[in-house]
């Protein structure tokens, strides 16, 4: 793994822990933990070491400390789940956000029902480390701006589709919305009510998915593609914690994991987790696909195919030499519903056989920050 930030990053996070929450403590001006030594700043090996933790207890030093703090930062940028009493003033006044998350989060016990959420809060709360530890050192400052490029063939959701764009914060978008096979005059207030720059195309109903998204992404005017889905649900941190994945990573192409799911029909929510996160992968979820419009095109977009063109194309980028990096999931939920208008066609009871996590009605993570 080369991380380009020279610091830690969150690769090869650990969702369910196999060990016990240990303690960080600062002994003769440097950290360790159960008697070993971290590096300052830590190191690859210092991390990995860390990865089996539920999580990390901080004990920090009374006084400011030569690397006492970016020791600590650099391990929130790589996502251990850190834990700890509030911190002393020093370390207040340095970085009054990391003390406060460090101090919000006490490790729970996973009892293994397919109801808790113990292992999720744990992820949660590494996200929101990561996130700020990373911005906080200038990795993915000045992100650049975003093509979202989507395609649907049901008005009904295009208003849905828009919310969510809507409400993406810490980045620059233009939407390019491609009508399959309906005329923008049935949309025409959802359109209007878009608060960024927005492109409309009308395709032809009978051309392929993939096509009618080629045709989208043609129009960007940004060095940055990005696939939206129209049924779906994307966190507010959506496009802003993909931008930081390929800042991290260095990854030509970077998606989430497919890991929320709502089944509409049966009112019930289902988290998957054999797609591990924070790894090189061959897939992600493709509501999720970001990659540098030069290497979309390299890579000839994505498959001029009804199904499968979001498989297409990351093959396609796979076989150009191009690397794929799949993050967290947390701020994505993914619509299955039955019938002829979606693209799927795995019946529901297939969700449920690789649910690890099982609730009635919609619950996703609170990263979507769902109304």
């Amino acid at each position: 793994m080369t991380v380009t930030t020279g610091i830690c990053s969150p690769y090869g996070f650990t969702r369910s822990p196999t060990e016990e929450t240990a303690t960080l403590s600062w002994d003769d001006g440097r950290w360790s933990v159960g008697g070993r030594p971290l590096a300052v700043p830590p190191e690859a090996d210092d991390v990995a070491a860390l990865r089996p933790l539920r999580g990390l207890r901080v004990e920090w030093p009374e006084r400011p400390a030569a690397g006492a703090l970016e020791a600590v930062a650099a391990l929130a940028a790589a996502g251990v789940p850190l834990t700890g009493q509030d911190p002393p003033g020093w370390v207040r006044d340095a970085d009054p956000v990391l003390a406060g998350l460090i101090a919000a989060w006490t490790p729970e016990a996973d009892d293994g029902r397919p109801d808790s959420v113990a292992d999720l809060r744990r992820e949660e709360h590494s996200v929101r480390l990561r996130r700020h530890a990373l911005r906080a050192a200038g990795v993915g400052t000045g992100l650049a701006p975003v093509t979202v490029v989507m395609a649907t063939r049901r008005p009904h959701y295009v208003a849905h589709a828009l919310r969510q764009l809507a409400r993406q914060r810490g980045v620059g978008l233009e939407a390019i919305v491609a009508l399959h096979g309906f005329p923008a005059a049935r949309v025409r207030e959802a359109l209007a009510e878009f608060p960024h720059p927005m492109t409309v195309v009308e395709a032809d109903p009978d051309a392929p998915l993939g096509a009618v998204l080629n045709m989208a992404a043609a129009r960007a005017s940004t060095g940055i593609v990005t696939k939206w889905d129209d049924d779906d649900w994307y966190g507010p941190e959506h496009l802003a914690d993909l931008l930081l994945t390929m800042a991290y990573s260095g990854a030509e192409l970077v998606g989430t994991a497919p890991e929320f799911f709502y089944l509409q029909p049966l009112d019930a929510t289902i988290r998957r987790v054999d797609y591990s996160s924070e790894v090189w992968a061959d897939h992600v979820a493709g509501g999720t696909i970001m990659l540098g419009r030069e290497t979309f095109e390299q890579a000839g977009g994505f498959g001029e195919l009804d199904r499968g063109e979001d498989a297409h194309l990351l093959r396609a980028v796979a076989a150009a030499g191009g690397r794929v990096y799949r993050t967290h999931g947390l701020g994505y939920v993914l619509r299955r519903s039955v019938g002829a208008e979606h693209t799927w066609n795995l019946p529901l009871a297939h969700f449920l056989r690789v649910a690890a996590n099982q609730w009635r009605g919609f619950r996703p993570s609170v990263m979507l920050e769902a109304p």
